[in-house]
């Protein structure tokens, strides 16, 4: 009886655990759907601006910095804030080791979002700043703050930065690494569209410095919205091989609770028979 209480017990506790995982996986299932309404016009906006890039760029391409290739390398790698992700956050790392050996970077400077993994990187010495990750896209603006805030100072230190952005992809299913600056140096040699350079309020110099602002911020965005759509998808994937494993445990443990449950009802059914049996047997 004791034992069978105790099945029953554990039983009860997956059942629990596996109603807390279907409620993670149904937030992450309303964050995919809301992070898909968001990227789609995020993705509208770096469009539109690298279109304006195009054709200012075309008659101004002289106004970008030369590629002199002393840029402060910066590795952006976004984690996650929160567990039951799988390798999120290891796959990021080995992804970023690789890119600094391929680079033969002497020093380059990391930061991290995500507090899952900030804790692994606790310990390297070339990380210079460690953000809390975005959960919703509701937070993805605190975080992209402190992001760009961080740049900003480092820039101040440093002059030209060198960055690179380490993120998971929800359509490539594996990490994806995106130079964000130096930007528009595919527009460096492109031919202008238009016979005449597009006219602008501002100085070329001022409307590109400007314009490169605007970029930084929309292009980040983005990608940190893809970050997350990852990072939501793999917790969807991550809790539905978590449920389907408790649902066969306590499959497992429901049959072991049957069986004992019928030797209980064997034992009963014997003491009862032997009862029988004394009694048949006392003398009249």
């Amino acid at each position: 009886m004791t034992r069978r209480r105790t099945l029953e017990q554990r039983r009860h506790s997956f059942g629990e655990i596996r109603n807390i995982m279907n409620s993670m996986k149904t937030l992450a299932y309303l964050e995919i759907r809301k992070l898909g309404r968001f990227l789609d016009a995020q993705r509208a906006v770096v469009a539109h601006v690298e279109t304006v890039a195009a054709d200012f760029l075309g008659f101004h391409s002289d106004l970008l910095p030369p590629p002199d290739g002393s840029a402060q390398p910066v590795c952006l790698l976004l984690g996650s804030e929160r567990g039951f992700c799988g390798d999120f956050n290891e796959a990021l790392l080995e992804r970023l080791e690789k890119f600094v050996t391929e680079r033969r970077l002497d020093s380059p400077v990391i930061m991290a979002s995500g507090r899952k993994l900030g804790m692994r990187l606790a310990a390297d010495p070339r990380v210079t700043a460690a953000f809390d990750g975005a959960t919703t896209v509701g937070e993805v603006e605190k975080t992209l703050h402190a992001i760009t805030r961080a740049l900003a100072a480092l820039q101040a230190q440093h002059g030209m930065l060198s960055l690179s952005v380490f993120h998971h992809d929800p359509d490539d299913q594996q990490v994806i690494v995106t130079g964000v600056l130096p930007p528009f140096e595919h527009y460096r040699d492109t031919a202008p569209r238009f016979s005449h350079a597009p006219l602008t309020q501002l100085p070329p110099p001022a409307f590109l410095g400007a314009l490169l602002d605007h970029y930084l911020y929309s292009v980040l965005h983005e990608i940190m919205y893809v970050s997350l759509m990852a990072e939501n998808l793999r917790r969807v994937r991550h809790l539905e091989g978590a449920v389907r494993h408790l649902d066969e445990k306590s499959t497992a443990l429901l049959r072991k609770c049957n069986a004992l449950r019928q030797e209980e009802i064997i034992e009963e059914i014997e003491v009862i028979l032997l009862s029988t049996m004394r009694q048949d047997h006392q003398p009249a």
